[in-house]
């Protein structure tokens, strides 16, 4: 359960990393992975918010904040999802969102991009890399990105000897411009 609610966290996250200010976003997938009892545990969040004024050839006055709704956690377990709810792990009732705001951004090669994020989860907050790419076509710009965070970080879920302390997370959006 607590790798499954990092998770979660970390796709909140880079979801938030990847929306655009003033643009309409019009797909977003959010997943995260973690192992429960070492078997994968996939899950994801919905509802992703940002201002995204993301500029490739001028990355140092990019910015990226996004945020998504903690509560919207779904791992198709209605138990788990409450659990998750709850204060062991993500305790939505007391913080209702997880952030993500854009640090600095460089330019690896190609359409390939590395961001330097704050992620808040439960009021914590952590300075996490996030590579990714960014291709536009048309009228349309497209994120994506995959990256790993520590649960225990953020205080999720706890000290857990049958949850993994390392989750994965898979953002995908897609933009208007």
């Amino acid at each position: 359960m607590k790798r499954i609610y990092t998770a979660a966290i970390l796709a909140i996250l880079v979801t938030n990393a990847f929306a655009q200010v003033k643009t309409t976003i019009t797909k977003s997938v959010i997943t995260f992975k973690i192992k429960n009892l070492g078997i994968n545990t996939n899950g994801n969040f919905s509802g992703l918010q940002a201002d995204i004024q993301f500029k490739p050839t001028n990355l140092t006055s990019s910015i990226i904040a996004a945020s998504v709704d903690a509560s919207s956690i779904n791992t198709d377990n209605n138990m788990r999802d409450t659990h998750l709810k709850s204060d062991d792990y993500f305790n939505v009732t007391t913080y209702p969102k997880i952030t993500l705001k854009s640090v600095s951004f460089k330019h690896k090669s190609g359409d390939n991009y590395t961001g330097s994020f704050n992620v808040t989860i439960k009021d914590k907050t952590k300075l996490i890399e996030v590579p990714f790419t960014y291709t536009e076509t048309g009228s349309t710009a497209v994120f994506n990105g995959s990256f790993k965070i520590n649960r225990s970080d953020f205080g999720i879920g706890g000290k857990n000897m049958i949850l993994a302390d390392e989750a994965t997370v898979v953002v995908n959006t897609e933009i208007s411009k």
